[in-house]
């Protein structure tokens, strides 16, 4: 088990009243791949916000690297080595292309090291070298996508959480997208959990996958079992490009199998 990076055990967080994950329990192995699906409301976004610090869980704890991480702060879990892409991109408008990229190394202190990442990410994204000195905020949906994940690469990270990288984008620059987090993956050797709606994309990306449905999860195995169970097929990878689904129809049918 020491390969094991990232570990939750039976955590539950909430919204005020409202109860966002109940009992989520998964771990990440090092040098891998994970993916969470699920609808919209289904609870994944929480469960990246808990184990980054943004919530704090109600119950249960998260383990990074071994050491307990559960309702530490932000800053903590990031000098640890773990750093979470949010949802909505959340680059900082008003600051170039190469300051939001500094801001992603401001806990270095190795100037060389910094010059070189930084090369490096302009590498697996030309774009954003060609557009260094614009300002975030003037940037492309995709590009502002781009430049978040080079951002969180500038922090040298053994884990990034990875929200819905996809969100607004079109077909052509997700796979672009998520042909670069493979890459980054398979290069660096960082370890990647993200969280996704387009379920083909992510299975395909992933090495090991949860599906979460009303905060619980109800069924983990690798990826390339995943894709050929007759629930994922049917309400993930059959379904309309929107992610819409009849209510009733997804009740009756939810064997998981």
């Amino acid at each position: 088990m020491s390969n094991i990076v990232l570990q939750l055990a039976n955590v539950e967080s909430s919204y005020g009243p409202i109860k966002a994950i109940r009992g989520v329990s998964l771990q990440v192995s090092q040098g891998q791949i994970a993916t969470v699906l699920g609808s919209n409301g289904a609870g994944k976004t929480t469960i990246l916000k808990t184990i980054s610090g943004i919530i704090d869980p109600r119950k249960g704890s998260v383990h990074f690297k071994g050491a307990d991480i559960t309702a530490r702060d932000p800053a903590f879990i990031v000098q640890q080595g773990l750093m979470h892409v949010p949802e909505g991109r959340e680059v900082f408008p008003l600051l170039s292309v190469h300051d939001n990229l500094l801001m992603g190394a401001y806990t270095r202190r190795d100037r060389d090291g910094v010059a070189r990442d930084m090369e490096q990410v302009y590498a697996y994204f030309p774009i954003l070298k060609e557009r260094q000195a614009q300002d975030a905020g003037l940037l492309s949906g995709g590009q502002q996508q781009m430049l978040a994940i080079s951002r969180a690469l500038m922090a040298q990270p053994e884990l990034i959480l990875l929200d819905e990288p996809s969100l607004g984008l079109s077909p052509k620059l997700t796979k672009e997208i998520f042909e670069i987090v493979v890459r980054i993956n398979r290069e660096r050797g960082t370890t990647i959990l993200l969280v996704e709606q387009n379920a083909n994309m992510a299975l395909n990306a992933a090495d090991y996958g949860y599906v979460l449905e009303n905060g619980r999860i109800v069924m983990e195995d690798t990826c390339a079992h995943l894709r050929e169970k007759e629930d994922i097929k049917e309400f993930y990878l059959g379904m309309k490009e929107s992610g819409v689904r009849g209510e009733r129809r997804w009740k009756k049918k939810k064997t998981w199998r």
